[in-house]
């Protein structure tokens, strides 16, 4: 298999096939939340990213149930901007994985000014529906002065659990 990533093709073999990846990926899904998922990077031990819940609100109102999940990156060498993308992910009861929630405002790249050495980056959402689970894929990207990916990677947030609503009283006989 042939694999491209910041413009360098390399040469990498399957191992296991499909029993194997899926099982990966079940490993990957059930990973604790400190455990970050990354895309290959050159970010050294000094420079600091962290993905993390800052907030969660948890109502009987949906329109009053909120995340709030923030990222924070340093500059590398090289790089003279910086980018972050937080995606919301949901999980429902019984669902083994977490998938993507689509919404307006979600999903779009977020820029540093240029010269920044640290930037942080916070995003809230609402409205969200209960019983569910949600943490957030908090992407980090590194660019050089010419705008091209100098390097990538991501981090997932702790869960934000949203409990199911109290139940409806019994009708008065």
């Amino acid at each position: 298999m042939l694999v491209t990533f910041s413009g360098q093709t390399t040469r990498r073999r399957l191992l296991g096939g499909p029993p194997v990846c899926a099982l990966a990926l079940l490993c990957l899904a059930q990973a604790p939340a400190t455990v970050a998922a990354r895309l290959p990077t050159r970010v050294g031990a000094r420079e600091k990213i962290t993905a993390t819940l800052e907030q969660c609100v948890t109502a009987v109102s949906q329109a009053e149930r909120s995340a709030t999940f923030a990222g924070e990156m340093t500059t590398i060498a090289g790089s003279a901007r910086m980018q972050m993308r937080v995606d919301v992910l949901e999980r429902m009861p019984g669902e083994a994985l977490f998938h993507a929630v689509s919404a307006p405002g979600l999903g779009g790249w977020r820029s540093s000014a240029p010269g920044v050495k640290v930037y942080r980056y916070l995003k809230q959402v609402t409205n969200l529906s209960a019983p569910a689970f949600y943490r957030g894929a908090v992407r980090f990207r590194w660019l050089n002065a010419r705008g091209r990916l100098i390097t990538a990677t991501e981090l997932r947030t702790p869960v934000c659990e949203q409990p199911a609503g109290p139940a409806p009283a019994a009708p008065l006989e």
